[in-house]
């Protein structure tokens, strides 16, 4: 007939005898000298939660409670420099007066000068040459057909473009074009493509206005229509107080 050891995992010795105890956590008998304390983290320290576990039922303490302790903060100085957020927060535009958007009602600078960083004054009309040719990166196709009353992507009945050996193009039309001073107008197909893009018209008569190009490029004087040449309406507007849609350069 077996017999069971009732001892458990328990060392028994006659000559050097030990006390026996329950493991709190598996219920196994071991040795009261081999069981240890289970301690847990309780805020930033560790805590005897008032357990004896076995070897096998000991857990390492779980970082992830640990809470972290944040140092405090550092003694001020004396006379510190604080950053003038405000006067650094301005921007380089210098503003006066003051005008009412008709449309928005939203309050507008009636006149501005940019500058940069170092305090120079930027060119009151930026102009410069069309990248490619091919309208300043629009097409005509995507002008909007209509704007309130005013109809845009009108092709206009052209019978000259003249070139006066400046940055002027002069455009003749065959009957009265209906635009004004500051309207704007998309050109494509002639024959430099420095005049191709969208640019704001002078109007000189009922069938006559010019525009001017890029500054840097004046065109060399002569006709510059070509069977595919189109100019029609636009509705492009430039940066406010600006007399012409700038260009850009290359």
């Amino acid at each position: 007939m077996g017999y069971a050891s009732r001892a458990g995992r328990a060392r028994t010795n006659a000559a050097n005898p030990q006390a026996h105890a329950i493991c709190d956590r598996c219920g196994f008998r071991y040795n009261f000298v081999d069981l240890t304390w289970q301690f847990e983290w309780r805020g930033a320290t560790l805590q005897n939660i008032k357990i004896l576990v076995c070897n096998t039922c000991l857990d390492t303490p779980q970082e992830n409670v640990r809470a972290i302790v944040i140092p405090a903060d550092p003694t001020p100085i004396v006379n510190a420099r604080v950053q003038d957020f405000v006067a650094a927060s301005t921007d380089d535009i210098a503003f006066a007066g003051s005008v009412i958007d008709p449309k928005t009602g939203i309050p507008m600078p009636s006149q501005s000068v940019l500058a940069d960083n170092a305090g120079n004054n930027l060119v009151v009309q930026p102009i410069g040459p069309n990248p490619n040719g091919v309208g300043d990166g629009l097409t005509q196709q995507a002008l909007m057909p209509q704007f309130e009353s005013t109809a845009y992507s009108v092709l206009l009945p052209v019978a000259s473009v003249l070139a006066n050996g400046t940055t002027t193009i002069t455009v003749t039309c065959s009957a009265p074009h209906g635009l004004s001073t500051g309207a704007a107008i998309s050109a494509l197909g002639l024959s430099n493509k420095a005049a191709n893009g969208f640019y704001t018209v002078t109007v000189t008569t009922a069938t006559a206005f010019t525009y001017r190009i890029s500054q840097i490029s004046p065109i060399a004087a002569g006709s510059l229509l070509t069977s595919t040449t189109r100019i029609v309406t636009a509705y492009v507007t430039g940066p406010y107080n600006f007399n012409q849609i700038p260009q850009t350069g290359n």
